[in-house]
């Protein structure tokens, strides 16, 4: 599979064959599915928590006696009935992950990246490198080409420069090729890869 490569400047740079095992498979929605919900089940803090009968700082003694008063029949005032009691099954911190096999994350982030070449919503750079940190070289190229919300994945190392410019645009994302991820490429309408991110990606998958 042969993909044109561009430059910043929107000129060509050649064609670049991409592995068909990772960018040609037929997208599968429920595997696309189970990475999302664990990538943002994993990213919760988690850290929301309310007190218990026992924390309350409040008297546990009997209000009023048990019969006689033709009230319902109380005891702690603690209780979740009275205006200062606990909150009943109120959450508790804890850690909302769940664990996804390895090779069900690998596959799923090849679907994803066939998903973005199947829908025409990817592009090959030949480098994400710029001279100085100007926003306007990198708007200049998203404009020509029609592009409004992207995902940029550069290199093992991200250029400053192209970061730093990357910054001030609405809706751009920049990630290293170690960053790549399923739930970032679906979330933005673009896919931009530079040939070093196809190069680590094969690599990485090899």
């Amino acid at each position: 599979m042969q993909v044109n490569i561009k430059t910043l400047d929107g000129k060509d740079a050649g064609v670049q064959d991409l592995p068909v095992d990772i960018f040609s498979l037929d997208p599968r929605k429920d595997l696309l599915h189970r990475c999302v919900r664990w990538q943002l089940a994993k990213r919760r803090a988690g850290t929301h928590d309310t007190q218990t009968r026992s924390e309350v700082s409040r008297t546990s003694k009997k209000m009023y006696k048990q019969k006689g008063t033709g009230r319902a029949r109380h005891g702690s005032g603690r209780v979740v009935q009275f205006r200062g009691g606990a909150p009943a099954f109120g959450p508790h911190v804890r850690d909302h992950a769940h664990g996804l096999p390895k090779k069900v994350r690998a596959l799923a982030l090849k679907h994803a990246l066939s998903s973005k070449v199947k829908e025409a919503s990817f592009f090959l750079l030949d480098q994400a490198v710029l001279s100085e940190p100007k926003t306007a070289m990198l708007k200049s190229f998203l404009a020509k080409e029609g592009i409004q919300n992207a995902l940029i994945v550069g290199g093992t190392v991200l250029d400053a420069n192209f970061q730093k410019a990357a910054q001030n645009l609405k809706n751009i994302s920049v990630l290293p090729v170690v960053g790549i991820n399923v739930y970032d490429i679906l979330r933005r309408h673009v896919l931009i890869l530079t040939v070093d991110a196809v190069s680590a990606l094969e690599a990485r998958f090899s």
